[in-house]
């Protein structure tokens, strides 16, 4: 069985039931949900865990097969978004998307660049900046492996109707909201 499957031991089929990780209810209080609705919120826990799992595996396997790091790839994907949507794209415009510094952006697109990747030329809207593009044998090869694998989504989403999708698309917004770090004092290092 593969990592995280029903049955693999008896700690990992339990991992998701908010019973077994918070047994007190010190996190969370279900004093006024039934088993029921217990049981089906640790199966949606599980599945995006799942989610997350396959996920990384297709990370992974992108990055082994492209020989690039996932910083690499998630600048080639803005790229071939950005080639798609014609639109010229600039080291800065890479580093806000990335949020790293001008100094990683650089020392980026040369390690892309020296691989084949990308190309670096006058940016015609603005002489001072340079203009970067995914190159097409780079672009052909993430849509024809990794982009055509990640596609798949689309049919899953598509299977459902409006509302459905609708449902699902505020459950995981508020999820994300109910994640963020934002306020976290110990994220951010606080020790308060």
């Amino acid at each position: 069985m593969a990592a995280g499957e029903i049955g693999s031991d008896p700690i990992s089929e339990r991992l998701y039931e908010v019973d077994a990780t918070d047994p007190r209810q010190r996190l969370v209080d279900r004093s006024e949900m039934s088993p029921e609705d217990l049981v089906q919120i640790g199966r949606l826990m599980r599945a995006l865990s799942e989610l997350r799992t396959a996920e990384e595996h297709l990370s992974e396997a992108s990055q082994r097969y492209m020989k690039l790091s996932q910083l690499d790839m998630r600048a080639i994907h803005y790229l071939i978004v950005a080639h798609n949507r014609g639109t010229t794209v600039t080291p800065g415009m890479l580093a806000a998307h990335l949020e790293i510094s001008a100094a990683s952006t650089t020392k980026l697109l040369n390690r892309l660049e020296q691989g084949g990747h990308v190309t670096r030329e006058v940016n015609q809207a603005d002489r001072r900046a340079f203009a970067v593009r995914v190159t097409p044998g780079t672009a052909d090869a993430a849509m024809e492996t990794v982009g055509r694998q990640q596609a798949k989504r689309f049919h899953s989403a598509a299977a459902l109707s409006v509302s459905e999708r609708e449902v699902i698309i505020g459950f995981l917004q508020d999820m994300t909201r109910q994640l963020s770090l934002e306020d976290v004092a110990w994220a951010k290092g606080d020790h308060a």
